[in-house]
């Protein structure tokens, strides 16, 4: 040890500093408090150590009561234990058993109170199995990856209005929006209104075959038929999906559903993309308190959103550009001014060096 004596040390530097002080006395004839200083120390602590070495307790205690006042109590701790035995099956958390405990009046302790007692009684809570995955389903055959064929939709919510929704259908190839319905409710009929403006828009009107409506309202809805459809809408397991009023109408009109995987939004990821630009790129949209200003709002953003705006995942187009054919021209006509842009630089350079040598 060099230096001053820190306050605390452990009970063998103890022995060591009473050691050296017995020393300092037997053979220099020093005096404890001179041995004492010499060290570094205060004579009244060494004469402290040297009461508790006598009953062999150089340690320090622990300071405060062995136990603390606010500690659990014997039949705390059985209670957790209990409640743990009893109700594991249906809470499964740490959380919800302090507050089952506290619901039946058994014991009141905190959450990782709970924690800590099942921990060191050896304790563990039953685990809530893992879902099974599923295998994604691949679209049909006959929907092939061309803009008007497969369409996805959903519902989202904005903060200025509560209790309203908004619906909106979106071309996944050419990410064109389709069409926008905002309603305080989210039933079939949005979805059938939804629908039905998206195939005016896009000039399919006359997939609505009244006859058929009515017939497939009276009658089995078809599945799986790949004769009849001529459009697919890709979804979530929302239950105006897969109501029975939506598949009428949408087998009505031709159009097949296929359904994403339950809790994977991914299998939807078009259309939440969609709301997720939408919303990040004009927040206001949220600041709207009035169901009107907000579908005329709406509106005036799907003009632009097809006509003006560029859309990075198809190549920096608009989605009216990639939906009516002109997307792959304007991308090879860039691809070809990129090109002739960088030998005409080339060409200059070279030209320049030739005249300043």
């Amino acid at each position: 040890m060099a230096g001053p004596v820190p306050p605390r040390v452990d009970a063998h530097v103890k022995a060591g500093l009473l050691a050296l002080v017995a020393h300092a006395q037997a053979e220099g004839g020093w005096s404890l408090r001179k041995a004492a200083a010499a060290l570094g120390l205060d004579h009244v602590r060494v004469l402290r150590w040297l009461g508790r070495a006598m009953v062999d307790r150089l340690e320090d205690a622990r300071s405060g009561p062995e136990v603390p006042l606010h500690a659990l109590l014997d039949w705390e701790r059985a209670s957790i234990v209990k409640l743990a035995e009893e109700w594991s099956e249906i809470d499964r958390s740490h959380r919800k058993l302090a507050h089952r405990g506290s619901r039946l009046g058994l014991v009141y302790v905190g959450e990782s109170t709970v924690l800590r007692v099942l921990v060191a009684e050896g304790v563990h809570l039953p685990e809530r199995p893992p879902r099974q995955r599923r295998e994604r389903r691949g679209f049909p055959e006959w929907a092939e990856l061309v803009p008007g064929v497969i369409w996805c939709y959903d519902f989202t919510h904005f903060t200025g209005l509560p209790g309203w929704c908004g619906l909106a259908v979106v071309d996944v190839v050419s990410r064109k929006w389709l069409s926008t319905v905002v309603s305080a409710e989210e039933t079939s009929t949005q979805v059938e209104v939804a629908f039905t403006r998206a195939l005016v828009d896009d000039g399919k009107e006359d997939l609505l075959d009244e006859a058929l409506l009515d017939e497939l309202a009276h009658g089995v809805v078809p599945d799986n038929d790949e004769r009849l459809p001529v459009l697919l809408a890709v979804s979530d397991n929302g239950p105006q999906m897969t109501s029975k009023a939506t598949a009428v109408f949408l087998a009505g009109a031709r159009i097949a559903q296929h359904f994403g995987r339950p809790g994977v939004p991914n299998d939807q990821a078009w259309v939440e993309s969609f709301f997720g630009h939408l919303k990040g790129e004009f927040p206001h949209l949220d600041t709207i308190t009035d169901p009107g200003d907000l579908e005329a709002e709406l509106n005036r953003l799907q003009a632009f959103w097809n006509g003006t705006r560029l859309h990075e995942g198809i190549g920096y187009v608009t989605p009216d550009d990639e939906h009516e054919g002109r997307g792959e021209a304007i991308r090879a006509a860039r691809r070809a001014g990129l090109r002739a842009a960088h030998e005409t630089r080339v060409a200059t350079r070279r030209q320049l060096r030739q005249d300043h040598p």
